[in-house]
């Protein structure tokens, strides 16, 4: 797959300015005597990005169609390529033996509802302004002060400045516990590559734009103060 993957990123990407060029790295993935153009008359151009291996099926101990996923334009697309593998005791080597396929590739899968938990508003009301604080510290790296917001004898890595926090935009916290696994919906700063974001910019030019995360986080309450424990992407949100 890794093979087609590489075929695949020469492949797609062509302009008659590097014809020449193209055809001589196509020359490392082809069984001998296949067109070394592999049918392009040599006009028109095209481009592909985000090639990522994505099925394989496998005919034999030697031949297998591999499927590349893909993107050109606003477009997602397949490519299929028809493989031969020489086998382990012919040096596992591996050669394209036919003309590929450009297919589309599968649209987005039907996702079924989910029932939003039952939620404990009061909770959530409580631990905005501690998360506000969390993610702010969380952002600029300050170690000091984001240590202020996490549990007793926890440590947690921070973005450093990559980031810079705007708004906690919402908070969905289950009924339970003192402990909870809660979901945080946060607006995040990005910097353009000129300017350092900053909290207060108002400049869309100037702060480069903003981005909204969902997270996942283990909350405690230690004495009368909620504490963050851990922190990982939130997966699906809801509620």
């Amino acid at each position: 797959m890794a093979f087609a993957a590489q075929f695949a990123g020469v492949y797609l990407n062509f302009s008659p300015d590097d014809a020449a060029s193209r055809s001589r790295k196509l020359g490392a993935f082809l069984a001998e005597g296949m067109d070394p153009q592999m049918g392009w008359d040599g006009y028109g151009k095209f481009a592909a990005v985000a090639i990522q291996p994505y099925d394989i099926e496998a005919s034999d101990a030697h031949n297998a169609l591999v499927s590349v996923a893909f993107q050109s334009g606003p477009r997602r697309l397949m490519l299929s390529v028809p493989l031969y593998y020489s086998g382990d005791e012919a040096g596992g080597r591996f050669a394209v033996v036919g003309r590929p396929a450009v297919l589309p590739a599968p649209g987005p899968a039907d996702v079924p509802q989910v029932a939003a938990p039952e939620t404990d508003e009061a909770t959530a009301s409580e631990l905005k302004e501690q998360l506000k604080g969390f993610f702010t510290d969380y952002a600029s790296g300050d170690a000091a002060g984001l240590q202020r917001y996490v549990a007793a004898g926890r440590t947690l890595p921070s973005f450093g400045g990559t980031f810079t926090f705007r708004e906690l935009k919402k908070v969905v916290v289950p009924v339970g516990g003192a402990t909870r696994e809660i979901q945080a919906v946060v607006v995040w700063v990005v910097p353009n590559s000129e300017t350092p974001a900053t909290p207060d910019a108002t400049d869309p030019a100037a702060v480069g734009g903003t981005l909204e995360m969902a997270y996942r986080l283990t909350v405690e309450k230690q004495g009368d103060k909620w504490f963050v424990a851990d922190i990982r992407g939130a997966g699906r949100v809801v509620g």
